[in-house]
């Protein structure tokens, strides 16, 4: 194996960034007497897979050759034929990829029929944690079965995300900002409260200017349906926004949103509120992998407290609010003893120059679905 195509072929998954959900991001590059003869990367419009791409750019020469693959080659009838069926047509010789793909549906089944045809199959693992982060979206859903829930924030370094007066201007860097945008574009939808939505008049778009195979899904939660009809976001929806509401919102409200093209469910939850394990449900049934949540301090309590939220990404200013009106990250109740505080693992710190910082992370424990 030769580590260079293997990142090439992790490159070119990247191309696949908002174009390739619900499928993962997969990169392919077809190697013959140590030179790239095909290339290939996946997106959801442009139906062939990555491999199909490749293949079809080496031509002839794919025949004895060997193929880099950012993941499994899939093995069962989706939109399109097994690509391990073209690859045996193809003579390839050896198929190298860093990890399985989680899909049940294929779960080893390429890779072991890519073997009876007498293709050599090496696994690259010092790649497969790159391979598994990059479509880490994608793994969580074949594996759990709904979205991977990322809770954003922009804070201050003593947790405060708005100030009691006035709060206009901005906690985080336009250069922190720019880098919400990215983590916008990677994500499927998007979340806020109402009490937000009020606040701030936000579009909540992404605004990257990268290309998405489907628009960012934007929903509110709004028990009430107070959503102005002459907001930012009402007046931009072009079938995007999504509000979820509970019964005791007034119908007359739903049917104006309605009429403007917003698309509302009603799902009651605990406390008279929309509820917010429902949404994530509904989303997986929908086939959206990602969920990021841009909100308020109850919402992100609600969202923590509930169990949804599988990552954070912490955006951190050097800066200090203090006082007790500042609000803090997550309000609510919280937990009462230091021994029940929600713990976090795998933390990386992305360092945002000259003075600001990010923190992802990942819950320890989630609820089962």
């Amino acid at each position: 194996m030769n580590p260079d195509f293997m990142r090439e072929a992790l490159e070119l998954a990247r191309q696949g960034r908002a174009l390739a959900s619900p499928n993962p991001m997969v990169g392919a590059v077809v190697v013959r007497d140590g030179a790239a003869v095909g290339r290939g990367f996946h997106t959801y419009a442009g139906l062939e897979h990555a491999e199909i791409i490749a293949l079809k750019e080496a031509g002839e020469a794919a025949r004895g050759a060997s193929l880099y693959v950012s993941l499994e080659p899939c093995s069962h009838e989706g939109r399109t034929p097994p690509c391990v069926d073209a690859i045996i047509r193809a003579g390839i010789s050896i198929v190298i990829a860093p990890v399985k793909d989680p899909n049940p549906l294929v779960a080893g089944e390429g890779f072991r029929k890519l073997r009876e045809a007498g293709i050599a199959v090496e696994i690259a693992s010092e790649f497969a944690r790159e391979a598994e982060h990059l479509n880490q979206a994608f793994f969580h859903f074949m594996r759990a079965g709904r979205p991977l829930v990322t809770l954003k924030a922009a804070i201050t370094l003593d947790g405060k995300i708005s100030a009691p007066d006035d709060n206009r201007g901005w906690i985080t860097s336009e250069r922190a900002r720019a880098h919400v945008q990215q983590l916008r574009h990677d994500h499927d939808a998007i979340m806020t409260g109402i009490g937000t939505v009020l606040a701030d008049d936000c579009l909540l778009t992404d605004r990257s200017g990268l290309p998405r195979c489907r628009p960012l899904l934007r929903i509110v939660m709004d028990s009430q349906l107070r959503l102005p009809l002459d907001s930012q976001m009402v007046r931009n929806a072009g079938g995007d926004v999504l509000v979820v509401t509970t019964s005791a919102a007034a119908a007359e409200r739903r049917k104006a949103l309605e009429a403007r093209g917003i698309q509302v469910l009603v799902m009651d939850g605990p406390g008279g509120r929309a509820n917010l394990e429902h949404v994530v449900d509904w989303l997986a049934k929908q086939k959206y992998l990602s969920l990021m949540i841009e909100a308020g301090s109850k919402l992100n309590w609600t969202a923590l407290e509930s169990g949804c939220v599988d990552r954070i990404f912490f955006y951190y200013a050097p800066k200090i609010l203090g006082g007790l009106e500042a609000l803090p990250l997550a309000g609510g109740i919280g937990r009462r003893r230091r021994a029940d505080a929600i713990r976090l693992h795998g933390l990386t710190i992305h360092q945002i120059p000259p003075d600001e910082f990010a923190v992802e992370g990942y819950l320890d424990v989630h609820r089962d679905h």
